[in-house]
C-alpha cells in the first residue's frame, strides 16, 4: 500500500474535481482525499511525496492506430511541419534506406497533406522523381488517400482500363490515364496489399517499441480502431503484452475488410481484448468524400458512401451477438443522420456503454444531438479538435459557411451529450505530434488552428472539460471502464506533468510534458 501526495491532483471525475492525495494498493486506487493529515507515522504503508507537481489520471485515446503505426516503422515521415512542399516530399522519400535496393524493396512514406503545397499535389510523376525502378508509395495524412509511382501502378496492373473498385476511386487525368492517386481504402489497397508485410515477431517488436511513444504522452489505455493492419491482431497484441507492451488496448476489427470471428469470453477480457467492430461509412473532409447534406462548395457532390445498409446491419448484428461495440467512421451530417435512421429505434446491448459509436463525427447540430439523446439506441460520439487544428486549410476550402459553423462543436457536444470523448486518430492526422493529448486540449480551449486562425470560438471548452474528455468522459465511451479517474476502485494509473495546465497561458498547453507515467501503481516512464 502506497499513499501519494501532490500539490494538485485532477481526478478526472469531472472538470472541476481535484484532490491532493490518494492511495494505491494491489494496483488499484483505494482512497482519495487531501494531503493534510497524511503522515508516514500515521498512514499504513509507504508515503510518496510528489511535491509541487500536478498529477492527472492516466489518459485514454479511444481512437488511435497502434497496429498501423507498427506497419509504418519502415515509412518516411511526411507530416507537417516536417514536409510542406511537393519538392520536400520527394527529398524526404529519397532519404528512405531502401532506395536503390532493387525492384522488390518498397520506398514508402506516410503523412503528406498537399492542401497547402505551393508547388501542387503529388502524382505518379512526382514519385517517379524518387525512383522508376522500384515501387514508391505514400499515404496521405488522413489515411484515406495514397499516391504511388508508375512502377507501383504497373505492379498492381492498374491501367486506363482498370475499373474503379466499389467504394474507391482511381483518379485519372484528362486522357483517362491513372494519375497515381488512389482514393479510399478499396482503391488504396489495390497497391498497398502488394507490399511485403513484416512477420509476426517483427510486429510484436514494433508494438513493444511503441511503449515509449504512448507513455511519454501519458496514454495508459487506447483503442486500436483498425486491428486488421496486422494479422491475427488479438493474439499478436497478447504476444506483445507478454514481451512488455504496456497500454491496455481494445482492438476493433474492420468490416468488411476481413471475416468476423465468433468471440469467446476470453476474447473480451484482459488488458488486450477485442472491443468491437469498425465500419467505414463515409470518407474524409480533406478529400471531399465525407457524406454531407449540403454539396461541397462549387460542386454538386455530397461525398461518398463506403458501406451499404446491409453491411452496416451485418456489423451491428455481429457486435450485438458478440457483446462488443460497433464503431462507425462517419464524419458528415448526412451519414450521421442516416445511421440514426437505421438504428435509433433498436435496443442497445452494452449496458451503460455506448453500443454504437459515431467516430470522427464532424458536422453535428444541436438538433442532431437531441435526436441522438432521444433514441432508444445508446449512441456515443468520438470526435476531435486536432483535425481542425492541423487540417484547417482543407476545412476552409471544403466546407460551406453553415458547415464550418457546426464543425467539431465541442462546447455544444459537451453540454448536451453524455457519451463523448476526444481522440487523435493517430497517425492519420496531418501533424507530426497529432496524438499528444495536450495539443488537442490546446485546440479545444483556444479554438485556434496551426495558422493562428480562430475556429468558432463559441465552441471552446475549459481546460478541465477538455481533460475530462481524455479521462473520465473517455472511459465512459471505452470498454476499459476502470481507468481515467483517480477514485477508489479504479486502476491505479496516473501521470505527473511538468507544469500546471490549469494555470498556464492556454497558448502554452501543447508545451506541457509528461514527466512520469504510472500504471497500476508502478512507474513505467
Amino acid at each position: 500500500m502506497t499513499t501519494y501526495t501532490a500539490a494538485k491532483v485532477f481526478t478526472g471525475a469531472g472538470p472541476k474535481e481535484f484532490c491532493s492525495a490518494f492511495t494505491i494498493e494491489d494496483g488499484m486506487f483505494t482512497w482519495v482525499g487531501e494531503a493534510e493529515g497524511v503522515d508516514a507515522a500515521t498512514v499504513d504503508g509507504e508515503v510518496v511525496t510528489l511535491g509541487e507537481a500536478t498529477v492527472l489520471p492516466g489518459l485514454l485515446d479511444v481512437h488511435t492506430h497502434p497496429s498501423f503505426m507498427a506497419t509504418l516503422a519502415d515509412s518516411m515521415a511526411l507530416l507537417q511541419p516536417l514536409v510542406v512542399t511537393r519538392a520536400g516530399l520527394v527529398k524526404q522519400l529519397r532519404c528512405h534506406p531502401g532506395l536503390g535496393a532493387g525492384p522488390d524493396v518498397w520506398v514508402m512514406g506516410f503523412g503528406y497533406n498537399e492542401d497547402n503545397y505551393p508547388d501542387g499535389a503529388p502524382t505518379r510523376h512526382t514519385l517517379d522523381e524518387v525512383s522508376t525502378t522500384q515501387p514508391v508509395f505514400a499515404r496521405r495524412a488522413d489515411g484515406h488517400t495514397a499516391v504511388c509511382n508508375t512502377f507501383a501502378l504497373q505492379l498492381a496492373g492498374i491501367s486506363a482500363q482498370t475499373p474503379d473498385p466499389p467504394y474507391g476511386q482511381i483518379v485519372r487525368d484528362q486522357a483517362g490515364d491513372p494519375t497515381g492517386l488512389l482514393v479510399e481504402p478499396d482503391a488504396v489497397d489495390l497497391v498497398y496489399q502488394l507490399r511485403p508485410a513484416p512477420d509476426r515477431d517483427e510486429v510484436v517488436r514494433r508494438l513493444v517499441g511503441l511503449n515509449e511513444h504512448f507513455l511519454s504522452l501519458g496514454l495508459v489505455s487506447i483503442n486500436d480502431l483498425y486491428g486488421n493492419f496486422i494479422v491475427d491482431p488479438l493474439a499478436t497484441y497478447r504476444d506483445a503484452e507478454r514481451s512488455g507492451y504496456l497500454p491496455s488496448t481494445g482492438v476493433f476489427l474492420a468490416y468488411p475488410a476481413g471475416e468476423l470471428p465468433r468471440l469467446t469470453d476470453q476474447d473480451r477480457m484482459g488488458r488486450m481484448r477485442i472491443a468491437g467492430v469498425k465500419v467505414f461509412m463515409d470518407g474524409a473532409f480533406s478529400n471531399r468524400t465525407a457524406w454531407v447534406d449540403e454539396p461541397y462548395p462549387g460542386t454538386e457532390s455530397h461525398g461518398i458512401v463506403t458501406a451499404s445498409d446491409e453491411e452496416l446491419r451485418t456489423a451491428v448484428a455481429w457486435a450485438r451477438g458478440n457483446q462488443v461495440q460497433c464503431a462507425v467512421h462517419v464524419m458528415g451530417d448526412r451519414g450521421i443522420n442516416h445511421l440514426m435512421d437505421l438504428f435509433e429505434d433498436e435496443a442497445p446491448w452494452m449496458g451503460e456503454l455506448p453500443s454504437i459509436r459515431f467516430d470522427h463525427s464532424t458536422l453535428f447540430t444541436a438538433e442532431m444531438m437531441q435526436r441522438a439523446n432521444r433514441a432508444r439506441m445508446n449512441f456515443g460520439i468520438v470526435t476531435h479538435t486536432v483535425f481542425f487544428f492541423a487540417e484547417y486549410d482543407s476545412y476552409v476550402k471544403n466546407l460551406g459557411p453553415r458547415q464550418f459553423d457546426i464543425a467539431y462543436p465541442i462546447r455544444t457536444l459537451y453540454d448536451n451529450v453524455d457519451h463523448l470523448a476526444l481522440s487523435s486518430d493517430a497517425p492519420a492526422t496531418a501533424w507530426s505530434t497529432c496524438d499528444d493529448p495536450f495539443l488537442s486540449v490546446k485546440a479545444a480551449v483556444t479554438r485556434t488552428a496551426y495558422t493562428g486562425d480562430q475556429i468558432n470560438a463559441k465552441e471552446a471548452v475549459t481546460v478541465g472539460e477538455a481533460l475530462h474528455l481524455y479521462t473520465g468522459k473517455a472511459a465512459q465511451v471505452s470498454v476499459f471502464r476502470d481507468v481515467g479517474v483517480i477514485t477508489a476502485g479504479y486502476e491505479g494509473s496516473f501521470i505527473v506533468v511538468d507544469r500546471d495546465p490549469f494555470t498556464i497561458d492556454p497558448s502554452e498547453l501543447d508545451e506541457v510534458k509528461v514527466m512520469q507515467t504510472w500504471i497500476r501503481g508502478e512507474r513505467v516512464y
